[in-house]
């Protein structure tokens, strides 16, 4: 079974657009991504990047026309019963290498924190999600010693609203989003950074289609 994903994302400035073509191939899967760039001006290897997934443990990407590769791993291991799930990230051109691990503590709480390694880039998360409605996430970034703060809910079941507070640079942030494991999703964003004068919202809407082949 071949599945086919369309996306595109529209703002006041530009819009683009990309497609995404996954089909199984034992126990991975094999993902041919491309965007705009790659048929707009005629058939090229602008924006086609090919990725192997095997769910749970790897996935490898390659950017064709950049000659880059990107490594991820995942791996879930116990500490005093509770699940530390693990995430190992490198990227060969940028020669930039990311940790990433949450710890589940249980089905209301999660804490965890992304690292890039060599740097003091690291950001630690809190997250409570009360009733699985709403969620509530308080994040530490320690190279910018600030806090950002998002606050999402559940609406009908398949609808989320979302606010986000970067205080570092005093941006809001509003979004909506539907989402559908049939048909795909939908999203509108507003931001707004509070410490301008003009205080003029950017709005942004993203939308993806899913269809199974």
């Amino acid at each position: 079974m071949m599945k086919v994903s369309f996306k595109g994302k529209f703002d006041v400035d530009k819009s683009n657009g990309a497609a995404s073509l996954a089909f199984n191939a034992g126990n991975v899967k094999l993902r041919a991504t491309m965007t705009d760039a790659t048929i707009v001006a005629g058939p090229s290897l602008n924006g086609l990047s090919l990725a192997v997934e095997k769910p749970g443990f790897f996935i490898i990407d390659y950017n064709v026309p950049k000659k880059d590769v990107k490594f991820q791993f995942m791996n879930s291991i116990k500490i005093a019963e509770k699940p530390l799930n693990l995430t190992y990230i490198h990227m060969r051109g940028d020669n930039r290498t990311i940790v990433d691990g949450s710890l589940v503590i249980d089905l209301a709480n999660k804490v965890s924190a992304n690292y890039m390694v060599g740097t003091n880039n690291c950001k630690l998360k809190y997250t409570y999600a009360h009733g699985g409605i709403a969620t509530f996430e308080p994040c530490y970034d320690l190279a910018k010693n600030a806090w950002d703060f998002a606050v999402s809910r559940k609406i009908y079941g398949t609808d989320t609203v979302k606010a986000t507070y970067q205080t570092s640079s005093k941006m809001l942030g509003l979004e909506w989003s539907f989402n559908s494991k049939s048909t795909g999703s939908f999203k509108v964003c507003a931001s707004m950074n509070l410490a301008e004068e003009l205080k003029t919202p950017k709005l942004t809407a993203e939308t993806t289609w899913n269809l199974e082949i």
